[in-house]
């Protein structure tokens, strides 16, 4: 047994429970210095400033689970799994990859994934191995929750904006409870600070009496799969009760007009009630956000996995807007990310007739919309299960467990099991994992240099390049490396060409990048293997366990170039190359990451991506779907086979992204159970605790129930992040809890964009024998 390694030291690094990734303070120790022994906040964040929730606490089980992988491993001819080298590995694959290019085209070749919750900076390097194999299609998670609001706001905007929370009067969230998801910095500060103000205006939509809708002053509890309706209404209110400014929308928007056609005609009293909302409150909210002086709003899941999924997102971003609640301090700004853009706008709404978008990409053989270059995740196993000749045959997962958290894993494992070649680039032994045909065991986010993308505020924007805790375990990789040798057994060009460049690097940041952009202007051939490029030249001036971060050499000096005034607002100084440089040698050293931008509120209209440079309000496919509310149908139907409305997938104090796939972490077995109301259990007949079978019209689960009478009634609930395979205590296969997605349909999904509805499932209780 490895000698204890405990230490009082404090370092910085950050949570990756979810997307807000906190900036923490751990201190290591344990069994061979291994393990994250105590955890606080971090008050030299910029962003979180010592803020965490209980959850990362919990790192220690990611860090040290029992599932890790530690050596390549190939699928043998009897299903089994043996150890390889990385050498065998890195060839073989490379080999079959080509072999599927050269004969199919890399067209065929599809990409999962590429970065979780906290680690994008292995996903960032995959860019060249794509090229290698000359590849065009992916998807990731963010298909199946965000592709609608990016859609929305590439056709209304152009650019990515985001509502700037922490300074707004009226603070208006639709299907989030911050309390427990995050997701906004300092949520739980924030929504106590909003509730106890008398000045300030918490509203929440959400069926359940959450933690974050019990604080607040106006808490409208739609009926689940409604939100439609009642959003419809609260805009109709506001237009028609002329909350709006006529010489706000004349200088700053288009299309308003043929909103306003729309929304005159509908009969707000009906649609609140439709919702299951009194008028007057439904009124009464859509008034608080039209008057207040700064109104500014969030939504998540719980409208973007639900029926009009994509049109719940327009009406959100519409009741802001016409009420003037954007380009203003505590609104709605225009961001500037880091890398670029986090979704890709160029491709939105370049191709506009009549309002409605006439040419756009298609995945190649459902033609489903892609957006933002990624493919809807629940047309995936269709693309794949055909005889087609463009069909998907081969695929690379990296940091994803699609057969998991993806609608219809049955589906997922069939798809997968299909394919020619199936290659899993992860930290443990994933439900995607075995059914892999090689997997290559990643280090953990605490092993490696490693960072999260989502830099989403405003007017400061920050982030976070974290610095490795330990070595990495066993014989395991970071991802940089993995992609680099994969470039490297592909041989797309000659990389001799490559030394003057390591002599350059070895001669300081200056002369490094004097000699890489002559480099770039020489060799534009080379530009799609830029990042390769910085990671095997510059990347070993920076130090061990610092390479990756050659790719932020490109980025700062990207982004300086482009947004030289907020960065230096953010008080960089120098010009051109200097600027870049001192931007990109803070974020490699800074522990507890840096503000890297701070916007000026009166550029925002500048940053809009439509040329004349205005909001554009009409999106035509959407608001002819405003016109089918009005049959006052249900989107989704119910019926006696299938009475209750399951939403699959909700976040409580104990449940997190499957990063954290031991069950031990969870103290409180509640967590793991299926919500129920009251009145629907003494209807049933089922006590708190009592085991059932929870039915859906695409599986079947057994299930602990737990009473709460915060639900609705006709409403179940589940939570997100159990039902995975994990060793028990003698090394066996064990589940504990429920796999939501085992229960969801590829079917059941957004018609614009293919979102699923995994909020709104059909079904039905049964009781057991045990």
């Amino acid at each position: 047994m490895a000698e204890a390694k405990n230490t009082d030291e404090w370092q910085a690094t950050a949570c990756g429970i979810c997307y807000t990734n906190c900036g923490i303070l751990v201190q290591i120790g344990g069994e061979g210095g291994r393990h994250i022994t105590r955890v606080k906040g971090d008050k030299n964040h910029p962003a979180s400033k010592g803020y965490t929730c209980n959850k990362c606490l919990r790192l220690d089980y990611y860090q040290n689970g029992k599932d890790r992988l530690t050596d390549p491993l190939r699928r043998k001819a009897d299903g089994s799994f043996e150890v390889i080298t990385w050498e065998t590995a890195i060839n073989e694959v490379a080999s079959k990859m080509a072999a599927i290019r050269d004969t199919h085209g890399g067209d065929k070749i599809f990409k999962y994934g590429g970065g979780g919750q906290g680690n994008h900076l292995g996903g960032a390097y995959f860019g060249p191995v794509s090229k290698a194999l000359d590849m065009k299609y992916k998807t990731n998670a963010l298909a199946q929750e965000k592709t609608g609001l990016a859609w929305v706001q590439g056709r209304m905007f152009g650019a990515n904006v985001h509502g700037e929370m922490e300074h707004a009067d009226t603070l208006f969230i639709v299907g989030k409870n911050p309390w427990q998801s995050n997701g906004i910095q300092r949520s739980r500060v924030l929504l106590k600070q909003a509730s106890k103000d008398l000045n300030r205006t918490l509203i929440v939509v959400d069926p359940r009496r959450t933690e974050s809708a019990a604080l607040a002053d106006i808490h409208l509890a739609v009926k689940p799969g409604r939100d439609a309706w009642l959003l419809s209404a609260m805009v109709a209110h506001i237009i028609q009760d002329d909350l709006i400014s006529d010489n706000w929308l004349e200088g700053h928007t288009t299309g308003f007009e043929a909103v306003k056609a729309r929304f005159d005609a509908i009969d707000v009293d009906a649609y609140a009630e439709f919702a299951g909302i009194d008028p007057a409150d439904a009124k009464k909210a859509a008034r608080a956000v039209a008057t207040a002086n700064k109104s500014a709003f969030y939504e998540d899941l719980g409208v973007q996995m639900a029926p009009h999924s994509t049109l719940a997102s327009y009406l959100n971003q519409l009741m802001v807007t016409i009420t003037g609640h954007f380009g203003r301090e505590g609104t709605t700004a225009v961001l500037s990310a880091l890398p670029g853009a986090f979704f890709g706008m160029s491709d939105i709404g370049n191709s506009i007739e009549g309002d409605i978008e006439v040419e756009y990409e298609t995945s190649p053989v459902t033609g489903a919309r892609i957006v933002s270059g990624l493919v809807p995740c629940n047309s995936v196993p269709d693309e794949i299960l055909t005889d087609h000749a463009n069909r998907f045959r081969a695929i690379w997962i990296e940091s994803g467990n699609p057969v998991h958290s993806m609608a219809d894993s049955a589906k997922w494992r069939e798809a997968l099991k299909a394919l020619e070649l199936v290659v899993v680039i992860d930290v443990a032994k994933t439900e995607t994992a075995r059914e892999a045909d090689y997997i290559f065991p990643a280090c953990t986010q605490y092993e490696k240099l490693e960072a999260t993308f989502f830099n989403f505020e405003y007017p400061a924007n920050f982030h976070h390049l974290r610095k490795p805790l330990f070595e990495p375990q066993g014989n395991t990789l970071a991802e940089p490396e993995m992609h680099a040798r994969m470039v490297e057994a592909l041989v797309p060009f000659d990389f001799t060409r490559l030394e003057q460049l390591k002599a350059a690097a070895q001669m300081g940041l200056d002369a490094y990048g004097m000699a890489a952009f002559q480099f770039m202007a020489e060799n534009p051939d080379l530009m799609p293997y830029m990042i390769y490029i910085l990671y095997r030249t510059l990347g070993p001036t920076l130090g061990k366990g610092r390479e990756a971060g050659a790719i932020y050499f490109g980025m700062a000096q990207r982004f300086a170039a482009t947004h030289s005034s907020e960065v230096k607002r953010a008080g960089f100084s120098g010009e051109g190359l200097a600027l870049g440089n001192a931007l990109f040698e803070s974020l490699l050293d800074d522990p507890s990451g840096t503000v890297f931008s701070v916007g000026d509120i009166d550029e925002t209209f500048k940053k809009l991506g439509h040329k004349d440079k205005k909001i554009h309000l009409a999106i035509g496919e959407l608001l002819e779907e405003v016109d089918t509310l009005a049959a006052l149908e249900d989107l989704v139907q119910l019926d006696e086979e299938f009475p209750f409305v399951l939403a699959a997938g909700e976040r409580r104090a104990f449940t997190g992204n499957t990063m954290l796939r031991d069950p031990a972490w969870v103290k409180n077995k509640d967590m793991i159970a299926m919500a129920m109301h009251p009145d629907d259990a003494e209807r049933l007949g089922v006590s708190d605790g009592e085991n059932v079978r929870l039915v859906t019209r695409a599986g079947a689960a057994n299930t602990p129930i737990s009473i709460d009478d915060r639900l609705r009634q006709g409403t179940l609930s589940i939570p997100n992040g159990f039902g995975l395979m994990y060793p028990n205590e003698d090394g066996a296969d064990s589940v504990t809890g429920v796999a939501p997605n085992e229960l969801t349909s590829l079917e059941s999904k957004d018609r614009f964009l293919g979102t699923p509805f995994h909020k709104f499932v059909p079904a039905r209780v049964e009781r057991t024998c045990s």
